[in-house]
């Protein structure tokens, strides 16, 4: 069984990827319509409907997470907020940033939560030309061990995005020193943006080699930001892997809709001889995982 998760909006704006949904009916809808289509793990951002921009209020979080779950079984789980500049370095920062997740974790709404073990320039091919500096998506060290402080307190599966390969080893480094559920590595392409490996299948094989070397036993995905991640797809399927789609990873401007997103996905899947899996598989998948690498070797 393959697993599939649609990241529904991300903090583009519909300047950038005019197809998001923003307001929290909109979001729910898609993220409805996703799972009815396919996905087992829905990821969002919330949006301020007044001005267009990203807002990371519990409430609203909480609106979206009850409003999908009422109706579908899946598994669903928001960002963190962006944190630029020398605000992510004051006192507390890690602390507030996280604030939200652990009051939806209280509430019992989260079995997932964001843990980016890296901090990169965020900086698109255009951008050099242009001489524009792009952003910087900062997540110190001290946001990282809170992070995984918050998925040990409250059972939460920390969802890593691998967006450089140093990544990948900070990340297991610092996972050894909780006692939270095994991360799940997203292993991040692009066509758009500069960071990372060139998006082919040998960056995925080098990837593996290293999972195995610093994180034996992990589940893992492939996804992107400003990617087309179909012709990935099938090599990550036969070497174990999974799969992510969605408004928030494809290239700006698709046609495609969240829903379209998630059949094509089910379309390679299927292509490929698998099924896509359920919640209750992705669950069931990860509490064996869980187990297995409790096990002494």
């Amino acid at each position: 069984m393959v697993w599939i998760e649609a990241a529904l909006n991300g903090p583009w704006t519909r300047q950038r990827q005019p197809g998001i949904p923003v307001t929290v009916d909109e979001v729910v809808r898609d993220g409805i319509a996703c799972a009815e289509a396919g996905a087992a793990i829905i990821h969002v951002h919330a949006y301020d409907p007044a001005s267009g921009v990203q807002n990371d209020d519990a409430d609203i979080y909480a609106a979206i997470i009850e409003g999908i779950r009422a109706q579908v079984d899946v598994i669903v789980y928001p960002t963190v907020p962006f944190v630029g500049g020398a605000a992510a370095f004051a006192d507390g920062s890690q602390t507030q940033r996280y604030s939200a997740i652990e009051t939806l974790a209280a509430r019992g709404l989260l079995e997932w939560a964001v843990v980016d073990p890296g901090s990169i320039n965020l900086a698109t091919f255009a951008d050099g030309p242009a001489r524009q500096a792009g952003s910087t998506y900062l997540n110190p060290g001290a946001h990282i061990q809170q992070g995984l402080a918050v998925a040990a307190r409250c059972d939460l599966v920390p969802s890593y995005a691998i967006y450089e390969p140093g990544f990948l080893r900070l990340g297991a480094a610092l996972a050894a020193g909780h006692a939270c559920p095994p991360p799940l590595y997203r292993l991040m392409f692009s066509d758009t943006f500069t960071f990372g490996l060139d998006p082919d299948v040998e960056a995925i094989d080098l990837y593996l080699r290293m999972l195995e070397r610093h994180a034996p036993g992990h589940i893992w995905m492939v996804a992107g930001l400003g990617l087309d991640v179909r012709p990935l797809i099938p090599h990550a399927i036969a070497r174990g892997g999974h799969v992510r789609v969605g408004l928030e990873d494809a290239p700006f401007g698709t046609p495609l809709s969240n829903r379209a997103w998630v059949e094509e996905a089910v379309r390679l899947v299927r292509a490929s001889g698998a099924e896509p899996a359920t919640a209750r598989q992705v669950r069931a998948d990860l509490a064996r995982q869980r187990d297995s690498l409790r096990e002494p070797p």
